[in-house]
């Protein structure tokens, strides 16, 4: 099992951590345990596509019209090997 320190723990937030320890009647690392563990369980919320993640930030703008470039015939691949 790995060992983990957790270092700059703001002070309100370990006296905090230490009520709902005792509150839970465990210690302050089983409480932390816990709280990562049920933080950790469940999955993210997946966000929509790229593609709709950029609409719908420039939709509300009106849109954008991009101009595309003309695209040029397909050159002969190279002879190799002979």
């Amino acid at each position: 099992m790995a060992t983990m320190t957790i270092r700059n723990f703001d002070d309100q937030l370990k006296a905090r951590l230490r009520v709902q320890a005792a509150v839970h009647g465990r210690s302050m690392e089983d409480e932390a345990r816990d709280i990562l563990r049920a933080a950790l369980s469940v999955e993210p919320p997946r966000g929509a596509s790229l593609v709709a993640a950029i609409r719908a930030r420039i939709e509300p703008l009106g849109g954008v019209e991009l101009e595309l470039s003309a695209r040029e015939a397909m050159r002969e691949p190279p002879e190799l090997g002979r």
